[in-house]
């Protein structure tokens, strides 16, 4: 047995298979597949063996298709662009916020996917009810994303070459707006962006270099301390494995990571002769105060002993409490005469005038 590579599209993935040797390139065969009997052309092979797997662990090749079924493959392919334009009309009709993507039949024509991306849940009850009357056939609509949407259709990317996620890839790796950070691209959405709007899937190709050569790579704009003196890192080059720093004199050196290594670089120890550092006071009279009082706790006397400290307490207990305007005190203190006998002490505060210097007459 040999091994071959098929496609069940003419712009799909590649999938690998065990068959018989005297297949060619351009055979149409048939397949068993997840939605069972399929048919797939043979784009590839033979192969002696295959990098990363083995010939045992590859699905077999059931046997390759008669004019009979090539027909049937066929009338399928017309049968799938026939159900995309009646679909895409019965979503107009029924003003659907949704988008057909692709149509899928089985190769016994027992079912038939409807792949459509929508920007939230839709109500397709009345559309696939359309669909069941119209081909009679087990109908399932399945919704997928932007990511999946690209890899079905198929695009070119911004390098020039079809869309990664069309040709090879099986999953879709998680990608970060960090690693675009690490590998020092510029933050333009148009540039880091693939056709589906996403991030690009390339970026994930040479993040684990990146993450090795930083996990050796010492942290940017610090001081160390080395055999050779104190250094300052400036910048650092993962292509060429090196660093740029600035040494005591002044003078940039370019190190790459192995002679900065055999330097034994270490951070500077803190000074221990210092006068230690005094605990901060906690800051007191800038934050927000919120007092919160019920009719029940306004005659309370300890009800601000929680808000102020003890000194200050007492100060504002003193300040609430000045002389009565009508005490004797008071009086005798500005030199007023005092009140006759039945009436309220006034507060009232008279001005005296100074009299006036006039010029003697000579």
């Amino acid at each position: 047995m040999s091994i071959f590579g098929v496609k069940f599209r003419a712009l799909g993935q590649t999938n690998y298979f065990s068959g018989p040797p005297e297949l060619r390139r351009g055979d149409h065969v048939l397949i068993e597949a997840d939605q069972g009997l399929t048919l797939a052309e043979v784009v590839s092979g033979p192969l002696e063996s295959l990098p990363g797997s083995e010939e045992r662990d590859l699905p077999s090749i059931l046997r390759q298709a008669g004019p009979a079924e090539e027909d049937t493959g066929r009338e399928n392919a017309t049968l799938a662009r026939e159900a995309t334009f009646f679909c895409r009309q019965c979503i107009r009709d029924r003003r659907l916020d949704m988008k057909l993507v692709d149509v899928e039949v089985f190769f016994d024509r027992s079912k038939l996917i409807f792949y459509f991306t929508a920007p939230a849940r839709i109500d397709f009850r009345d559309l696939v009810k359309d669909l069941v009357r119209e081909y009679r056939a087990r109908i399932e609509l399945r919704q997928i994303g932007v990511r999946h949407e690209t890899q079905m259709v198929g695009a070119v990317g911004n390098c020039g070459m079809v869309c990664c996620c069309r040709r090879y890839l099986r999953k879709f790796a998680p990608v970060t707006i960090r690693m675009a950070k690490e590998q020092n691209l510029f933050l333009n959405p148009a540039k880091i962006s693939g056709i589906c709007g996403r991030l690009l899937c390339c970026l994930s190709y040479e993040q684990e270099n990146y993450d090795h050569f930083h996990r050796n790579c010492p942290r940017l704009g610090k001081k160390y301390q080395t055999d050779r003196g104190g250094m300052k890192v400036l910048r650092a080059n993962m292509f060429r494995n090196s660093l740029s720093v600035l040494t005591e004199n002044n003078e940039e050196l370019e190190l790459s990571l192995d002679e900065w290594q055999a330097l034994a670089p270490h951070r500077p120890e803190p000074q221990q002769g210092g006068q230690p550092k005094q605990a901060a006071k906690p800051r007191q009279g800038d934050g927000l105060l919120v007092v919160s009082v019920t009719p029940d706790t306004v005659e309370d006397p300890g009800l601000f002993d929680d808000l102020l400290p003890p000194a200050e307490s007492g100060r504002a207990g003193e300040a609430e409490q000045p002389p009565a305007a009508g005490s004797a005190e008071n009086r005798e203190e500005r030199g007023d005469a005092p009140s006759p006998p039945g009436e309220p002490g006034k507060s009232r505060r008279k001005r005296r005038r100074k009299p006036s210097q006039r010029p003697e007459n000579g």
